[in-house]
């Protein structure tokens, strides 16, 4: 790249810096603000190092915005902006062994000194970035890094992190305040998990484990983050104030003292060859770590070092990034296929050329949606480059255009279901099958009712569910409960013992929990966690089919999406008749009793802004749930009331500005006319 770019005109340079950089933003707008990454790091790096190289050949060409001087993405919207006390750098990256010597020598020649240099070596977390501010020991502020410059307030998510302590452990050298810097995971097997969840719930999956923990620390309710397996791992300090630190192995040991999970594969090596040889042992077992890695960071282990090292204006000089090699191949699409899941979601799927990625054939790659084949210019009959993002999910990442040989075909999305023939319907970047009888939803919506979070029929599975289909004796989620052995008998590999144990799973079945029953229906963006919250606020299932978009948003963590969903279901006529039809085979619905809900709060909403000394948030929202009311969020000119506890944070301020009643605690109390 670097000997191409040697001859390039400066008005060449300027055209290339505007597009490279136009580019660069767009990506950095998609990882860091849209959470949907396009490109691979390695990507990202290559175009990145493109542009440098243009720039330092025409330096009075480099802009103030360029993305060579910034750190990174933007803040988004919904979270109050927070100044890091210091700046939170990126660090520079190097993928070979040539690239750490250099490193080295640079090091070297910065100090002038010609002895070798001790490095703190550690795997580097591929998650999100976050700082927590201690003052005294006690957590006062979390933030995400944002631009390195502006992070996003988010310290009521990051409390809900079980591995951040909201108090420094120990009474000696606790720091008058120190910024704590990690980062955010999302452990490996926990994303597997989510990911089957959410592909059983027929939902859109997240490409990789950074992306489910940024999803997770960026909800505006900390109850939804709470209910994420989140991790966090400390790897340095930002600002330290009453504490001094005159190693880099200082400040790891002082993490772990403090109740910090610190990783445990640290170590110091003496040289840049122990360093060399740390980066390929960790590399050779990263699929042991509980948690993604995509390399390891290095740091010269002396502070008096990296003060005189420095910065430039975008990384510190004192700390490097060796990348591991990307789990990545080249292979062709044979062709674009269109998968239909069980609430009707339409998902294109990219049909491979057989490739090994880290000892794994992959002949498959979901491409999630429409707008990603069109934003990436993907065809069928492209060279393409894919990676096994997370380790999990195989991910085509762009097509390689060079490669092109003019035959290639432009992916249309289908105006009609492939399954069924019904016309789709777009919401959003989805596309949707409107048919309930829709066989592919059909089969989707029996395998996922005879789970173990619906009715948990043992033995019912794909492929005799698919039999039952063919031979017509199940049309709808209700025909399985009137399936008999005589019916089951003659299927292929059924004798009158696996026939009977089957009708006995059904008729076992037939008692049920309110919860798995709602589950069950396969209702759109209602899984385990919402049919549960519905469960405990209906009493039964025709309280739950009568009940009015108004009436569900009442109800904490139901929006307006999921009330409009559930309405329009139970609008539906051929749902209310199966829902009778399921009732009148005999199933049993075992309920709960109901959460009392008054009316006094009904058509109010209620926002809640620092600490409550009497009763915990969940509590005090809770109450207002029971009254009928909504608790929220955000302060609009449409909120009731707005309830300021210790340390209100800008919605007290906010709802000033806009006229909103502020309520104390007590105050609180008094309306809802608790002790």
């Amino acid at each position: 790249m670097a000997s191409g770019n040697k001859q390039i005109s400066k008005a060449q340079a300027t055209k290339k810096i505007n597009a490279l950089s136009k580019e660069l933003e767009h990506h950095n707008y998609l990882y860091y603000i849209k959470n949907s990454p396009e490109i691979s790091d390695y990507d990202f790096d290559t175009i990145l190092k493109e542009l440098k190289e243009i720039e330092a050949l025409y330096p009075d060409l480099v802009k103030p915005d360029s993305p060579t001087q910034r750190v990174g993405g933007a803040v988004a919207e919904g979270f109050n902006s927070v100044p890091h006390r210091l700046p939170m750098m990126s660090i520079d990256n190097i993928s070979t062994e040539e690239g750490a010597y250099d490193f080295d020598r640079r090091v070297k020649r910065l100090l002038e000194i010609d002895e070798d240099i001790q490095y703190i070596a550690e795997p580097k977390f591929d998650g999100v970035s976050a700082s927590l501010t201690y003052e005294n020991g006690l957590l006062i502020q979390g933030a995400t890094r944002g631009n390195g410059l502006v992070g996003e307030e988010i310290t009521a998510n990051l409390k809900t992190i079980n591995t951040i302590p909201l108090r420094l452990k120990g009474n000696k050298n606790i720091p008058e305040l120190i910024e704590i810097r990690g980062e955010v995971l999302y452990p490996i097997e926990a994303f597997k998990m989510l990911n089957k969840e959410l592909s059983e719930e027929g939902e859109p999956i997240f490409a990789n484990p950074r992306n489910a923990a940024s999803g997770a620390i960026r909800q505006l309710d900390s109850g939804i983050t709470a209910k994420r397996p989140l991790d966090f791992y400390a790897w340095g300090v930002g600002e330290v104030l009453g504490f001094e630190i005159n190693l880099e192995l200082e400040i790891v040991e002082a993490l772990r003292v403090w109740g910090f999970k610190v990783e445990d594969h640290i170590m110091k090596c003496e040289n840049i060859d122990e360093a060399i040889s740390y980066q390929k042992e960790v590399e050779s077992a990263r699929d042991n770590l509980p948690y993604e890695a995509d390399g390891i960071v290095l740091k010269v282990n002396r502070k008096d070092f990296q003060r005189e090292l420095g910065a430039t204006a975008k990384h510190p000089r004192w700390n490097i990034a060796y990348k591991f090699k990307p789990r990545q191949a080249t292979t062709k699409i044979n062709d674009i296929t269109v998968q239909v899941g069980r609430i009707g979601l339409l998902t294109p799927v990219a049909e491979l050329e057989p490739v090994k990625i880290a000892g794994i054939t992959i002949k498959r790659a979901s491409l999630h949606t429409e707008d990603i084949i069109k934003d990436r210019d993907i065809r069928i009959g492209d060279t393409v480059l894919i990676q096994r993002a997370g380790d999990v999910i195989p991910e085509v990442v762009m097509p390689i255009i060079d490669k092109r040989s003019g035959k290639e075909l432009k992916f249309i999305m289908p105006e009609k279901c492939p399954s069924c023939g019904t016309p789709v319907q777009r919401e959003g970047s989805y596309n949707y099958c409107p048919n309930l009888s829709c066989p592919a939803q059909l089969k989707g919506r029996i395998k996922h009712l005879a789970s173990r979070k619906a009715f948990d029929i043992e033995g019912l599975g794909e492929k005799i569910v698919e039999q039952l289909m063919e031979e017509g004796l199940i049309k709808d989620l209700a025909d399985i409960f009137y399936l008999k052995k005589g019916d089951i008998i003659p299927l292929e590999r059924f004798a009158e013992k696996s026939a009977t144990n089957l009708e006995n799973e059904i008729e076992k079945s037939k008692k049920v929990s309110f919860e798995r029953f709602i589950n069950a229906l396969s209702i759109r963006h209602v899984g385990e966690r919402l049919a549960q919250i519905l469960a405990e606020n209906f009493s039964s299932i025709e309280e739950l089919m009568s009940a009015t978009q108004q009436s569900l948003v009442c109800i904490h963590t139901v929006g307006d999406e999921i009330a409009k969903s559930v309405v329009h279901f139970f609008e539906l006529e051929s749902n209310r008749e199966l829902v009778a039809k399921m009732l009148k085979a005999r199933i049993e619905i075992q309920h709960k009793e109901k959460t009392e809900i008054s009316d006094k709060f009904a058509g109010q909403s209620f926002v809640f802004t620092g600490a409550l000394q009497t009763l915990t948030r969940d509590e005090a929202q809770k109450l207002v749930q029971d009254h009928g009311g909504r608790s929220t969020s955000s302060v609009t000119k449409k909120t009731s009331y707005v309830v300021a506890g210790e340390d209100p944070g800008s919605k007290l301020e906010k709802a000033q500005s806009l006229g909103v009643e502020v309520l104390t605690e007590e105050d609180f109390r008094n309306l809802v006319g608790s002790d």
